[in-house]
């Protein structure tokens, strides 16, 4: 890690479709292997499928599943004198809206169903009525926060 400055942060674009920045962060975080036009095909598949059984504006159902599974304080290792302290944060806009992709993909990817669209639409539809399992992780993540808050005094 460099000491000399600080990275700028790339400004992400919006997606040609839908205008949001939030659908081209996702492309890229279910992106593998530098196949962008699958990603974004399996996001946009997710969508119609969300916008046929929900009947609603597919878009504002995949803010809401984010929203929704969008941690506010986690818990981070600290070394202090030879033991190690799980230090609970508060989590920045940025970071928060990254775990809450990650873990969207990631539960997403671990359902069964036929097609990653499918289960991408289940994960999105399931976080936006606050239910699934990147809910159960934003919970448990909160819980951890909560157990640990005796070594809050030891922040940063």
């Amino acid at each position: 890690m460099s000491r000399r400055r600080v990275v700028q942060k790339r400004p992400v674009p919006a997606d040609p479709v839908y205008n949001s920045r939030l659908i081209t962060m996702m492309v890229r975080r279910i992106m593998r292997s530098g196949k962008k036009s699958l990603a974004s095909k399996i996001i946009y598949d997710a969508l119609k499928i969300i916008e046929e059984r929900t009947g609603s504006e597919p878009l504002e159902v995949f803010e809401k599943a984010v929203r929704n599974t969008t941690p506010l304080v986690e818990v981070k290792a600290r070394r202090v004198g030879g033991a190690t302290y799980q230090v609970p944060m508060e989590v920045r806009s940025d970071r928060g809206t990254t775990l809450s992709l990650r873990w969207l993909i990631q539960y997403a990817r671990a359902r069964g169903g036929r097609t990653m669209a499918m289960k991408l639409a289940n994960e999105l539809m399931d976080a936006a009525n606050e239910t699934g399992s990147a809910i159960r992780k934003r919970e448990e993540t909160h819980r951890m926060a909560e157990a640990n808050k005796a070594f809050a005094h030891y922040r940063y």
